[in-house]
């Protein structure tokens, strides 16, 4: 059957969109009430790749695999594409099975076609590629990110779009907030997710790149990981628990004026010299009486 009689076969929607020449049909969806489940053959030559394709990372063997299961079955499940002129149309999902046809060598593929903005586009693609096995943390985190960003939504709209809860989305937002070389090490599968969620509890860069280095170099858990983050974080809160001592001058001084003012007084001072003075009191009695004082000439 040739692509004139697939078309014709096709229904007046889809048809209409087929032989639209020029026009570049992107801003409101008429899939759902014209050809919605529709299927059409297009030449591969006519697609051009997705601007907002989340995914980077495409792996040559698991290409290869998909493309000779193509060769046999052909191609199982139709790509999304949308409109964009003559001959001319643009992917929104499906670009592994685009890139395995065209590896295949095939000279058609067949098609959903859809009319999408920018934004479904980003939406569809970021959707169908999150729910993909291969598609790494980082890039997820990217896509979650650049969706929050271009598509103004919140993260509990974005988790609503994308069928996860609430908390997961915001632990792969988290993920960016790492320095470059553990984001780096994540993608590269050189650390796991569960381990990188670990780092991010350290507050110190120098320190998270030195458990990066440690989770490399000795193989450790994520358990092993997750103690090493509460020891280092059980150091610093000791550490900052440690009270700066005063100078003898400020304790002294602070002592007369507890005397003086026949109350209580407490000084807190940091090893830069910030700090405070407080000085309590019972009632509203005593407070007029302290500010009585404090006023004196």
């Amino acid at each position: 059957m040739s692509l004139q009689n697939k078309k014709r076969g096709l229904g007046r929607g889809l048809d209409a969109i087929l032989q639209s020449p020029e026009t570049d049909i992107t801003s409101t969806d008429i899939s759902g009430n014209y050809v919605a489940g529709a299927v059409a053959e297009l030449n591969i030559d006519f697609i051009e790749a997705n601007p907002f394709q989340p995914r980077t990372d495409f792996d040559d063997n698991a290409l290869k695999e998909l493309a000779d299961s193509i060769k046999t079955q052909g191609v199982i499940q139709p790509v999304t594409v949308r409109k964009m002129g003559r001959d001319k149309y643009q992917l929104i999902s499906g670009e592994r099975r685009l890139r395995a046809s065209k590896l295949a060598g095939l000279k058609t593929i067949p098609v959903y076609i859809r009319v999408a903005n920018d934004e479904q586009m980003l939406e569809m693609a970021l959707i169908e590629n999150t729910h993909r096995e291969g598609l790494n943390a980082i890039e997820v985190a990217l896509s979650y990110q650049r969706l929050i960003e271009e598509c103004n939504i919140t993260q509990e709209e974005l988790s609503e779009k994308v069928g996860k809860d609430r908390s997961t989305v915001t632990n792969f937002l988290r993920l960016l907030k790492l320095p470059p070389e553990v984001q780096v090490a994540l993608r590269d599968g050189y650390i796991s997710m569960s381990q990188a969620r670990a780092i991010i509890n350290i507050e110190d860069k120098t320190k998270q790149l030195i458990i990066l280095k440690e989770i490399i170099d000795k193989d450790l858990s994520v358990r092993q990981v997750e103690e090493l983050v509460r020891s280092l974080n059980s150091k610093n809160n000791k550490v900052k628990k440690q009270k700066t001592v005063l100078p003898e001058a400020f304790i002294l001084k602070t002592e007369a004026l507890a005397k003086s003012l026949n109350t209580k007084v407490k000084v807190d001072r940091n090893s830069k010299g910030k700090g405070s003075l407080t000085i309590s009191f019972k009632n509203d009695e005593e407070f007029e009486r302290l500010i009585s004082l404090i006023n004196k000439d």
